[in-house]
């Protein structure tokens, strides 16, 4: 469904919504003023009517109000959806428009009229608006009409009255449409067009003509005009384009349709004019296509310029069809029935296609808008469906009913019976409807309302003028519009003004719910409108005959009921009297509504039977009166009716409709017929005396009834005549305030109504009871919340001229106080007060003590006294004077934030002589404190920074400032830091001892953030940029790339070795360690002992007891890395290399450490064959520059004159390595060694001794795994008959970080063999002498074995390092070592134990068991174990009957040695 347009072409275009609502429009709707919203709390919520009965004097004055329940009161949806089916009306927005609809209806009839004449209305364009022919026809008929506009020519002024801009020559076009369209239609409306037919004419004589034929012919030929018609011809044969002619024809002369077309010939002298009388100019004869009569065009009036195309009807005919009454207007059922669900889907999507967005987020404000301005326009046509008055009884009700098909779950049980429900609201106790006894759909029961976007409710008041809320269930909004019952007859007055035609047709248009009119324009006659928006869950109540309308902003479901209360019995019979009126129905009888209530009076409540008792006062006088006028008339025949017992529509009047109850007229002539006593004469022609007055009572019964009604009443006007003498009483005849209570709890107790002398009472008696409260507090001097002498709650105190009208309250209420006299007296201490307080005021000189005990005093009076704010003033005054004097006597204290904070403060006290002298001292202060603050500032952050003079000149002018200033005391500072700042460099210039390299990196940052200019400092920054330099330099020489080794670490001896660590000391090495040497154990420790040595001597002593450490842990970890390749290890519980994995394959041996690695772990691909001796990654720590290298380094740092740790480091490395070249020679000539350099030339190279094959293959026996094979790549130094010092010296030259030509000579001579050396002249003697070699073999050997054990005692002795690597292995390996070495030593005595070339006879010979009847095992079971007795031999286990676990945990002596060790 779009908006429509209706364009001159007579077709149907649609509309742009967007475009049409953003065009700016004078007429643009206005929103009334909102009516009032109430949020009633728990409490006024459980009962409906009695808080109805409360706003009610608030709502009623705006005619409508919406009612919030409690955010909590949500009640279930309990209507049956899949059973909800409807068929809604269909409302044309602009039909519904009063004024909009008397438009339509205008130009339905123009477009009726002239169709009966064979054209179609097309409604032109000025100034590209549709030209509004109604608002053009209503002024034309205002000014006098067409004749007299032409005259006066007021066409200008009536365009201008029609909203044309002038200056345009509208009138001119106005002129023009009126006359072409308008101008017939009004000729027709008066008749003038109904000529009378002359007399005919006699056609015998063909010479004759018509006497007026002439000039009547004039219309068609124009250069002969003489007349109006004549001008009104030409005016239509100039216009082209005519609005009476058919679209797409043309005008043909042959083409005569019209023309006696039903004779089948075109005879004309069959067919004569009926105005003329004449037969001849067939051409513009004209029969009517109604009643065949013949009319010329030129003799009609006004004239037809051409033959019309469609049917024509005659003057006579057309004034008999549009004559025809119309029918009344109403809304029409639409064809579709719909569900909840297929309207709702429908509804949406109405409203998003029409406004181009979703329907959540179309603004109310435009919806509205758009609404109006629809509703107001008869260019647009939208169509709209409404689901109203759809009966809850049917499909059940949106709230949850008793036994209803909704089950209701156990919390929701309490809407069953709550007030608010609408099921229950129309039949509570204090609704009057409650004695209807007919169930009436839309009154006392629920009607349901499924709306959608635009859909409306019109004008209308409820029946019977009665209360009605609607509740709206959920979806958007429902717009609402009120007027107050007030002002219903003037809102009539005003849509019967402004629509008289409408009234014309029904006269009870207002009660047919077909017809609106915008607010705007009610408001601007003076009718006062309110509206208001109802969201889901919200109330809306209308009272008694406040006219509403309003429509819904889109697809919602609401649900509305009626109610009446006890102030509706008035206007309910005043609203039978208007019915009457109107000839309306009733939806009930109120006579028998109230004579159902006084048959019930004893159950009545107070309230309702005192109003039904004056109801039934007027119904009983009436009813007697007509009864009297009935039989003066002359009707005496009578006879009781049981009227109560007929269905209302068996009972209406015949005349005025109303349902009668206590009396009607009937007769015999017209049965089943009757009227009421008010129109006994429209019930037929009888005469009187044949009608029968029936009575449903007696007037002897009605009195009866009455005084019933009358007694139950007379209880409620006894009490509130006591009420009403009890507040009216004066002086000595007050009642206390207890009287006032038992007044309310009567009428609680009797439950008389909430009504205005009732609520007169309670506020009387709360006003008594706030003011019996606020008296005793102000008399105990509580300071609590107090309530001002109207009854207003304020969280301020009383004044004293409000303590004055409060005690003249007390007098004054209509309840006696005994609190009266006493708040009198309190008001006279309190006027004391104020006369002391004014006389302290005015003493400038007030002590700090005087003040304070008045306002002490003042707390006794709860009262607000205008002293007490001065008098809190003066005391803040003297209190911030003692605040500056405490300050000032402090200067240490007196810093720049607390004299601005007291100056702040100062400036927020009232001004005083002495304020105003005590913040000129402090703001002068201030100002000389920030200056110097400021200047003191620039002076600290100078650059370059000023001299120790400058500095010491500004520090002296701030001495004399009393007060603490943060940049002064830091200038202080940085002057008495540089002055110690410059006697320490002048003691480190001068100085005998050379400085630390972090004492002076220290000092050099001190005087770096020293503020003050420092001569020396540059000198001292030179020196450590040198010694920056040199460490770069001396990292440079000595680090490998990408070493995780510090220059440090690397100068000093190894503090830290792997296997040598200090756990594995002896408990007593431990206790000796730590009494005579420092803790060493880190490179933080050997660096913190080398800052803390006095000179160079001290710093060489501590690195030689790092080098006394290293050679130790050193010794210790090659004994146990040697243990790991004997023969009889395990080689898979072998952790070796980097990767800790068992030896396999090529593996290296290092030959400082002495441990082994896989040679794919270590080396490169790249790596090739040195003459050096291979270490380790551990072990290679550095370059090893050459000492002619490392020698500048020295002398540089020497020339600088600055210790530093990686210096000492440096000389001891420089002196350590000179020492060691030292000891080499000595040792090479006290040895009988040949000269080192010497050999080192002639020495083979030891490359190709290792060239190709591996030097040692090793088989180990296993219980568990295979057999693995690994072997050295390279060649080891032989440790088997090494002397220690050789070995040590050997050792100390490997772990020297600067390489020596020394170091290299003495590894080829030890890896060669010292007997290759000795022996080498005696060669070929040895070779012819074969019984001596054996001896000098057995010799060696036992030399050796010898030399071997004596070495290790000594090594024991010293040290003590072997015996506790011994210890720390399993007893089999602790003997391994020394006895393998030995019998190593015996068995080859050629071969070096480190040599690892032994050939496969040897291996053989070894693995021979001494034991005799050997059992020879293989496989995994051998396992061998050795005597620990003398002879050290090697027996399998299992020949010998020792268990591996035996072995590992027992020493075992071989039965030779036991016998041999008994002996």
């Amino acid at each position: 469904i779009h908006p429509i347009k209706i364009l001159p072409s007579g077709l149907f275009k649609e509309q742009d919504p967007a475009a049409t609502m953003t065009q700016p429009r004078p007429d643009e709707f206005k929103p009334p003023q909102e009516c009032p919203v109430f949020e009633p709390s728990w409490e006024e919520f459980a009962d409906p009517f009695a808080y109805i009965n409360k706003i009610r004097p608030i709502a009623e004055k705006t005619g409508i109000c919406k009612v919030r329940p409690p955010p909590d009161w949500q009640p279930p949806f309990a209507c049956d959806v899949d059973r909800l089916h409807f068929t809604p009306r269909i409302q044309r927005l602009n039909e519904l428009e009063a004024q909009t609809r008397v438009k339509l209806n205008f130009l339905d009839q123009i477009a009726k009229f002239w169709e009966l004449q064979g054209c179609s209305l097309k409604i032109p364009h000025v100034e590209r608006k549709i030209l509004d022919l109604y608002q053009l026809n209503k002024n034309v008929a205002d000014e006098g009409g067409f004749d007299i506009v032409c005259r006066d020519r007021r066409w200008t002024a009536i365009a201008l009255k029609m909203g044309f801009a002038p200056g345009k020559a509208v009138g001119s076009h106005l002129r023009s449409h009126y006359e072409r369209l308008l101008y017939p239609y009004n000729l027709f409306q008066s008749g003038a067009n109904l000529l009378e037919p002359t007399l005919p004419v006699d056609t015998s004589d063909k010479e004759c003509k018509p006497p007026d034929l002439t000039e009547r012919q004039h219309f068609v030929e124009p250069t002969k005009s003489c007349c109006n018609s004549a001008h009104r011809a030409k005016r239509m044969r100039a216009e082209s384009g005519c609005v009476k002619t058919e679209p797409g024809t043309e005008p043909c002369e042959n083409n005569r349709p019209n023309l006696r077309r039903r004779m089948g010939s075109f005879v004309v002298d069959l067919y004569m004019c009926l105005v003329c009388g004449s037969g001849s100019d067939e051409d513009r004869l004209l029969l009517c296509d109604g009643c065949d009569a013949s009319y010329h065009t030129f003799c009609l009036i006004p004239p037809l310029h051409d033959i019309p195309k469609g049917d024509w009807r005659c003057p006579k005919c057309l004034a008999q069809e549009c004559s025809k009454p119309q029918e009344a207007f109403g809304f029409e059922q639409a064809y579709r029935d719909y569900s909840l669900r297929a309207f709702g889907e429908m509804a949406d999507s109405f409203k998003s296609d029409y406004f181009n967005m979703p329907v959540h987020m179309v603004p109310t404000e435009l919806v509205e808008k758009e609404f109006w301005r629809l509703v107001s326009t008869i260019e647009e046509d939208v169509t709209v469906e409404y689901g109203a008055d759809i009966a809850s009884k049917e499909f059940g009700s949106g709230f949850p009913i008793k036994n209803g098909r909704f089950k209701v779950s156990e919390k929701d049980e309490k809407y069953l019976k709550c007030g608010w429900n609408l099921n229950n609201m129309a039949m509570m106790d204090p609704s009057v409807l409650t004695h209807v006894t007919a169930d009436i759909c839309g009154m006392t029961l629920p009607w349901l309302y499924v709306g959608m976007c635009f859909s409306s409710f019109c004008w209308h008041i409820e029946d019977h003028w009665s209360y009605s809320i609607n509740y709206l269930h959920w979806g958007e909004p429902k717009t609402w519009y009120g007027a107050p019952g007030f002002a219903a007859e003037q809102l009539e007055a005003v849509m019967k003004k402004l629509a008289p035609e409408l009234f014309q047709i029904q006269p009870d248009l207002l009660h047919q719910l077909v017809t609106i009119m915008n607010p705007n324009t009610l408001m601007s006659y003076g009718v006062p409108i309110y509206r208001t928006n109802q969201c889901a869950g919200e109330f809306v109540i209308t009272f008694p005959r406040a006219y509403h309308s309003g429509f819904n902003q889109g697809f919602n479901f609401a649900e509305a009921v009626n109610f009446c209360t006890v102030d509706w019995m008035a206007l309910g019979r005043q609203c039978v009297d208007h019915y009457r009126l109107l000839h309306r129905y009733c939806v009930f009888s109120h006579d028998e509504m109230i004579c159902q209530m006084a048959s019930k009076a004893n159950s009545l409540d107070v309230v309702l039977a005192s109003a039904v008792q004056k109801d039934m006062k007027d119904m009983v006088r009436e009813e007697q009166d007509l009864r009297d006028k009935v039989r003066k008339m002359g009707v005496l025949r009578c006879e009781q009716a049981e009227y109560d017992l007929l269905q209302d529509d068996e009972r209406q009047c015949a005349k005025c409709r109303t349902t009668c109850f206590l009396s009607a007229i009937t007769c015999p002539c017209s049965p089943g017929q009757l009227v009421c006593l008010h129109h006994i004469q429209d019930l037929c022609s009888c005469p009187l005396t044949n009608y029968t007055l029936n009575y449903r009572f007696t007037l002897d019964d009605l009195y009866p009834m009455m005084n019933v009604v009358k007694q139950r009443a007379e209880t409620y006007d006894e009490w509130a005549s006591r009420v009403t003498e009890t507040l009216e009483a004066k002086l000595d005849k007050k009642k206390s305030l207890s009287v006032f209570r038992s007044l309310i709890n009567e009428s609680e107790s009797k439950m008389f109504p909430d009504n205005d002398l009732l609520r007169q009472l309670r506020l009387v008696t709360q006003d008594a009871e706030k003011c019996f409260s606020v008296a005793q507090q102000l008399l105990n001097g509580k300071r609590q919340t107090r309530y001002r002498c109207g009854g207003g709650k304020t969280q301020s105190q009383l004044t004293v001229q409000e303590l004055r009208s409060f005690v003249r309250q007390l007098y004054n209420i209509p309840c006696s106080l005994p609190q009266a006299p006493k708040l009198k007296d309190l008001l006279n201490c309190i006027e004391d007060f104020q006369q002391h307080s004014e006389k302290v005021l005015m003493d400038e000189a007030t002590s700090t003590a005087v003040i304070q005990s008045l306002l002490d005093v003042s707390f006794d009076f709860d009262v607000e006294l205008p002293e007490l704010p001065i008098l809190r003033e003066r005391l803040e005054q003297a209190r911030w004077l003692e605040g500056v004097q405490q300050t000032s006597a402090q200067p240490a204290t007196l810093t720049l934030e607390t004299m601005r904070r007291l100056i702040d403060q100062g400036v927020g006290l009232t001004p005083h002589p002495s304020v105003e002298k005590g913040m000129a001292h402090l703001q002068e202060l201030l100002t000389v404190s920030e200056h110097w603050e400021e200047k003191t500032s620039i002076l600290l952050k100078a650059r370059p920074p000023p001299s120790i003079e400058v500095l010491s000149e500004a520090a002296e002018k701030v001495v004399g400032i009393p007060a603490y200033l943060p940049n002064c005391l830091m200038l202080k500072d940085s002057i008495s830091r540089a002055r110690e700042w410059l006697q320490e460099a002048e003691a480190f210039q001068d100085g005998e001892s050379i400085p630390l390299f972090d004492k002076l990196s220290d000092m050099v940052l001190r005087g770096q953030a020293i503020p003050v200019q420092l001569d020396p400092l540059k000198h001292l920054e030179f020196l450590v940029t040198e010694l920056q330099a040199w460490k770069e330099s001396a990292a440079k020489t000595f680090l490998m790339k990408n070493s995780h080794f510090t220059l440090l670490e690397v100068l000093c001896p190894r503090f830290e070795v792997r296997a040598g660590s200090p756990k594995r000391k002896s408990k007593k090495a431990k206790d000796c360690s730590k009494k005579k040497m420092v803790k060493l154990d880190c490179l933080s420790d050997v660096e913190k002992a080398l800052l803390e040595t006095k000179d160079t001597t001290s710093a060489l002593a501590t690195l030689g007891e790092v080098r006394l450490r290293e050679m130790w842990a050193l010794s210790s970890l090659r004994a146990a890395n040697e243990s790991k390749l004997l023969p009889t290890a395990d080689c898979m519980d072998l952790k070796v290399c980097v990767c800790q994995n068992p030896p396999m394959g090529a593996m290296l041996q290092c030959e400082l450490c002495r441990d082994a690695f896989h040679s794919v772990c270590v080396r490169a691909p790249s790596d090739s064959r040195s003459t050096q001796a291979w270490l380790c990654p551990d072990c290679r720590r550095s370059e090893k520059p050459s000492l002619d290298k490392v020698l500048p380094l020295l002398a540089s740092l020497q020339r600088i004159q600055v210790r530093l740790p990686e210096g000492d480091a440096l000389h001891y490395l420089v002196e350590r390595t000179v020492s060691w070249q030292q000891r080499a020679r000595q040792v090479s000539a006290s040895c009988g060694l040949p000269d080192l350099e010497e050999s080192f030339r002639t020495s083979p190279s030891p490359v190709g001794k290792v060239s190709h094959t591996p030097s040692l293959k090793c088989k180990w026996n296993r219980t568990s795994h295979d057999q693995m094979v690994f072997y050295t790549e390279q060649r080891c130094i032989p440790l088997q008959g090494l002397s220690v010092e050789l070995e040590e010296l050997m050792v100390e030259g490997l772990l020297l970080q600067v390489s020596l030509p020394e170091i290299t000579q003495l590894y080829h001579v030890l890896l060669n063999g010292l007997g290759t050396h000795h022996t080498h002249g005696r060669t070929s003697q040895q070779e012819d002498d074969p019984s001596d070699c054996d001896k000098r073999k057995q010799c060696n050997s036992q030399g050796r074995k010898k030399k071997a054990k004596r070495r290790l005692e000594r090594e024991a002795l010293e040290t003590e390092r072997r015996d506790k690597a011994k210890k720390l292995q399993n007893k089999r390996q602790k003997m391994n070592k020394e006895k393998n070495l030995e019998r190593r030593a015996a068995s080859t005595s050629s071969s070096p134990r480190s040599d690892f070339s032994h050939s496969d006879d040897s291996e053989e010979e070894m693995a021979m068991c001494p034991a005799e009847g050997c059992q020879q095992p293989e496989g995994d079971e051998v396992d061998w174990v050795q005597c620990d007795g003398s002879c050290n031999q090697w027996f399998h286990q299992v020949c010998v009957g020792v268990t591996a676990e035996l072995a590992e945990k027992e020493d075992y002596v071989c039965v030779g040695c036991t016998i041999s060790d008994g002996r």
